[in-house]
């Protein structure tokens, strides 16, 4: 329960997820099974049935999790959704991709505006760590992009 917990809390703040709805995706990751059922995610998480209903709907919504069922059996099974970890490196990349435009434009503009400085003898932009977050964003979403391919070669997606 306290790796849930920790899990769950580092969920909220990067998915902006509710408590609740983190210590599910933290239960499904942990759990070892394929799939947990809504009773065992209620009597794990003691949560009421409601909030537990209430933030599996929110999941499958936002497509992280999804359900299924087995023949004979009335339950549903709730597990990640099949490209949850696929999902979750794009947006990790797309993000530092991001990042990494809208900081060559900054290396750009402070060179720039360096050049104009000297001519007016003005102070400089000390330009090495706009350099150095340069190469650091390459260097993450190199290897984020690496993780990602090994990922899927070994899922076989």
């Amino acid at each position: 329960m306290s790796l849930i917990e920790k899990l769950g809390v580092i969920m909220e703040k990067r998915y902006k997820l509710a408590p609740v709805a983190a210590r599910i995706l933290s239960s499904l990751i942990l759990s070892g099974k394929q799939a947990l059922t809504f009773d065992e995610l209620v009597q794990q998480l003691q949560a009421s049935k409601s909030t537990i209903s209430t933030n599996l709907d929110h999941l499958q919504n936002i497509k992280r999790i999804e359900y299924f069922t087995k023949p004979g059996d009335r339950k549903r099974y709730f597990k990640l959704n099949t490209n949850f970890t696929v999902e979750v490196l794009d947006e990790m990349i797309e993000g530092w991709e991001t990042e990494k435009v809208v900081n060559q434009e900054i290396l750009e503009y402070k060179e720039k505006r360096n050049s104009y400085n000297r001519e007016h003898d003005l102070p400089l932009f000390d330009l090495e760590f706009q350099k150095n977050l340069l190469v650091f964003l390459e260097e993450t979403t190199g290897a984020l992009k690496k993780l990602k391919t090994n990922f899927i070669n070994k899922k076989g997606l």
